[in-house]
């Protein structure tokens, strides 16, 4: 019975740092370039609103493809687009073609009326992949504040240094019980 809680707390402890090391190359990564890491032309996007529920809720991320100038959409894709300086994730109810480029009309699921401006392709960032994670937003944009930053560089820092310790003293009981 101890092997297994030994094995399943490594595993656990195992999960526990390849996840903090995700956040910490996320964190990283995100400050180093100045904007949102991209992997493989996808990047990751914490929901701020809940104008696509129940499609994913308020403090998820959802991972979006980056699109191109040469990128199309049709109807009923999610869609991630600049609006000024905000970045808004709706759904197109509408395609229009205006002298050859499409015009997209957008509208979040839980909203009751469509936006009130159409879509240019050149606004476009790119396309939902219906992949998200409830919650693990709020995580995110914590970690990238100062206070989480710190924390994520500082708490790993802590961990290691108690494990060589506590791997320290163990060898010496081993040597302990050997030498008596």
């Amino acid at each position: 019975m101890k092997k297994i809680f030994r094995i399943s707390g490594r595993v656990i402890s195992g999960i526990v740092l390849v996840l903090m090391c995700c956040l910490v190359i996320l964190v990283l990564s995100s400050r180093a370039s100045g904007g949102e890491p991209t992997i493989f032309g996808y990047q990751v996007k914490v929901v701020l609103s809940g104008s696509m529920e129940p499609t994913f809720k308020t403090g998820s991320i959802i991972a979006i493809k980056l699109g191109d100038s040469k990128s199309s959409y049709h109807k009923k894709d999610v869609i991630t687009f600049k609006d000024g300086e905000k970045l808004i994730t709706h759904r197109i109810i509408k395609v229009k073609e205006v002298n050859g480029q499409p015009l997209y009309k957008t509208k979040g699921d839980n909203n009751d009326a469509p936006d009130m401006n159409m879509v240019m392709p050149k606004n476009v960032v790119g396309k939902y992949t219906n992949f998200t994670i409830p919650y693990m937003g709020y995580v995110i944009n914590y970690a990238t504040s100062k206070i989480g930053a710190a924390l994520l560089l500082i708490i790993p820092g802590i961990m290691l240094v108690l494990s060589s310790v506590w791997s320290i003293l163990r060898t010496m009981k081993e040597v302990e019980v050997k030498n008596a």
